[in-house]
């Protein structure tokens, strides 16, 4: 498999993603526009967020703060959160367990 064979597909407004699928574990390469946004939700998956670039206002229980090329969060279940692109930006997302919706 190689990611640039993926098909990409739109989730949310300005969120295009590339998603991959294990038994136990789904991982998603977001490329995000400006101004998008993902309304506060929660959900029972553990997530981890990469910003390998651009700058990303995200909220976590409460806690608003700016990430930047390279930052990572850990997000663990079912604590809200949400975001914001600050700029154009590139994510990567890890969930456990699988993001059936996803699929």
């Amino acid at each position: 498999m190689n990611l640039s064979k993926i098909k990409i597909r739109e989730i949310f407004p300005g969120f295009e993603g590339k998603f991959i699928h294990g038994e136990k574990i789904s991982c998603v390469f977001w490329d995000v526009k400006k101004n998008a946004r993902v309304d506060s939700h929660k959900h029972h998956h553990e997530q981890i967020m990469h910003v390998i670039n651009g700058k990303f206002e995200f909220t976590l229980g409460g806690v608003k703060k700016i990430y930047n090329d390279g930052d990572l969060v850990i997000i663990p279940s079912n604590i809200e959160h949400s975001g914001l692109a600050l700029t154009d930006c590139k994510l990567m997302d890890i969930f456990s367990p699988v993001r059936e919706e996803y699929k």
